[in-house]
């Protein structure tokens, strides 16, 4: 599929990784609806980027929102062939702290997010795309998702976001395969250490301390460079079915 025909959703679209997403498919003649809970910073980026990228609110465990959003879409832009995943959250908790167990509430949100959030927009979005025209490659969607290297190395203090992230990275071959019949690919990203707003807080030595980790380059990856993954994901029609690590050869140690 070529990127100047994607209409896309993409949640968490309204900063980070899915802002760069975003940023690039409308740049390159695509179509974006931004799904995020920030009002505020998603609709001054459709606002910014014109006619072809659009915000809705939405909270990614919410059917209802979900379905709202995708509907809204479809009578925007006619339908939708593109999901990029990049919704999600992270707490930092040890399974046993100062005496006291991990909190459950908070394992649960997590998962909830970043897992089920990401199964809820691929399935309502998936039903939507089965009834797309296919291009010449027989493609009728391509969905994009985010797990993170911690999914593999996952560290101290991780193991609500990893099992998150692993439950995206092992869902994705067996929805590519569920998909397949339907022309629908389906992909995961799993990022290394990326500048985002998560970042923001870091002081110089932290963050040069960060990119000391990166083998090559030694330094933070860019959103721009996800966003550059995504749209390679898209227009190359083998690629399906598999998790891209994006990460400089970066390996987490414990902490």
């Amino acid at each position: 599929m070529r990127i100047q025909e994607s209409i896309a959703l993409v949640t968490g679209g309204a900063s980070g990784l899915g802002e760069a997403t975003v940023r690039n498919i409308v740049k390159n003649g695509g179509k974006a609806a931004i799904l995020d809970l920030s009002e505020e910073r998603g609709s001054a980026l459709a606002e910014e980027l014109g006619e072809n990228a659009v915000f809705y609110k939405t909270n990614v465990t919410s059917e209802e929102d979900v379905q709202n959003a995708i509907d809204s879409a479809i009578a925007q832009f006619g339908s939708i062939n593109t999901v990029v995943n990049c919704a999600g959250i992270a707490v930092a908790e040890k399974t046993v702290g100062r005496n006291q167990a991990h909190s459950f509430d908070s394992f649960k949100k997590v998962i909830e997010i970043n897992l089920i959030g990401t199964f809820n927009v691929i399935r309502l979005a998936a039903v939507q795309m089965v009834n797309n025209q296919p291009n010449q490659e027989g493609e009728r969607g391509v969905i994009i998702n985010t797990a993170s290297v911690a999914a593999f190395d996952g560290q101290i203090g991780q193991a609500a976001y990893s099992a998150s992230k692993g439950g995206v990275v092992g869902m994705t071959l067996p929805i590519a395969r569920d998909l397949a019949k339907s022309g629908i690919r389906v992909m995961t990203i799993a990022p290394g250490l990326i500048e985002t707003p998560l970042f923001a807080s870091l002081t110089e030595q932290a963050k040069a301390a960060l990119e000391s980790q990166v083998p090559f380059p030694s330094r933070l990856g860019r959103p721009s460079e996800y966003a550059q993954l995504t749209q390679s994901i898209i227009e190359n029609a083998m690629l399906n079915g598999e998790t891209i690590r994006l990460d400089g050869a970066i390996r987490m140690a414990p902490r």
